[in-house]
Parts: structure tokens; sequence; C-alpha cells
């Protein structure tokens, strides 16, 4: 069986990366494995300015360390009224990386005299295919939406308690796994990308 690295420690990401990966049929024969499944490797830091820079370079450091094609992501919530921001430093918005509530608290108070009109998001991803000879492949994902003022649901991770997407009454943590996915900017992207993964590994 052929093997497919997607480098995070991330666990619920994780587990909606491989959920979506593994419902892909053309994936069927591959085997995912994650940053826990192979020997610890050098990992930098994400400074890049994009979120595609973010992804390539976890691929790349992926696919050199491991010799495996390597999955990479980053993605994050861009907020209308803010210009863009969190972004790329959404997993790190309070100043500690992966603390999602203090994330979530400060986005919150930062718009809280924001009027629902001017409440506008999205969240954005880059992922990216690394392969052990050099070639790459990245694509890209968008979910427009808009924030409510107070966190629902307990499902989901980051910001999703506070998202709602377009066309949509529940927030992304309200939705059940399989609904997330269909709509979901990860979703999307890593649909485009299964064609190319199974092609590239089979």
């Amino acid at each position: 069986m052929k093997k497919l690295l997607v480098a995070s420690r991330n666990q619920k990401k994780l587990g909606e990366l491989q959920r979506i990966l593994a419902g892909s049929p053309d994936l069927r024969d591959i085997e995912l494995l994650s940053l826990n499944d192979v020997p610890e490797y050098p990992e930098a830091p994400e400074k890049g300015l994009t979120f595609a820079e973010n992804a390539l370079m976890k691929a790349r450091e992926g696919a050199k360390y491991t010799g495996l094609p390597t999955v990479g992501d980053d993605s994050g919530l861009a907020v209308d009224f803010m210009n863009g921001m969190p972004g790329v430093l959404s997993a790190r918005w309070a100043g500690r990386h992966g603390d999602d509530k203090a994330n979530l608290d400060l986005l919150l108070a930062q718009l809280s005299d924001v009027d629902e009109p001017h409440r506008g998001a999205q969240f954005v991803c880059a992922i990216a295919l690394a392969l052990p000879g050099g070639k790459e492949h990245l694509v890209h994902g968008k979910m427009p939406g808009r924030l409510i003022r107070s966190p629902r649901g307990a499902g989901g991770f980051g910001y999703d308690p506070i998202f709602v997407a377009d066309g949509h009454t529940l927030t992304s943590a309200e939705l059940d796994p399989d609904a997330k996915d269909a709509i979901s900017h990860r979703g999307q992207a890593l649909r485009a990308l299964a064609t190319v993964i199974a092609k590239t590994l089979n």
C-alpha cells in the first residue's frame, strides 16, 4: 500500500484531513500517516506571509526528511472588517499557538462594536503536495460567511463556533462532520488535490 504523510500534529485538523482524503474513492489504497507515525524531524516555524508559503514549507519538509509524498496545509480566518486578519496568524492570534479559546475570545472582543452587516469573513486554506523528487502541487479553498457574537456548537475547532457559512444557519461547530466537509475550505481544496494525489502515487 502506498503511503502519504499528512504533515500535522493537530489531532482535530488531522482527523478532518484524513476523513476527507479517506472519503475519496481514488485514495482507498493509500495509507495516510501523520507526524506522529514517522520519526521526529526538525519542524521550522510558520513564518510565511501567505497560507501557500506555509503549506509548501510543511510539505517540502515532510518529503525531505521522510522520503514520503507529503501533504501540508495552512488555513485561517480572514475577517473583512480587519482587512483579512487574523489570516496566517489565526492559530496564534492571542499570542500562544493553538489556544483556540483565547484566539476566539480575543477576536470577539475586537469585533464587539461591529454591526452585523460588517461581520463578513471567510475561511481560507492552501494545501500543498510535495514529492521526494521535487515535484509540487498547490490548491486553494475558500468558504465565505459571517461571524456571530457568541460561540455555538461543540464540534470543529478554532473559530468554527462563531462562523456561519453563507447560505447556512448553523455554525461550523454545529454541523456534522460530513456536512462541514461538503462545504468547507479544506474540503474543497482536498477534493481538488485528491485526483492529483491518486494519479501521482498510483
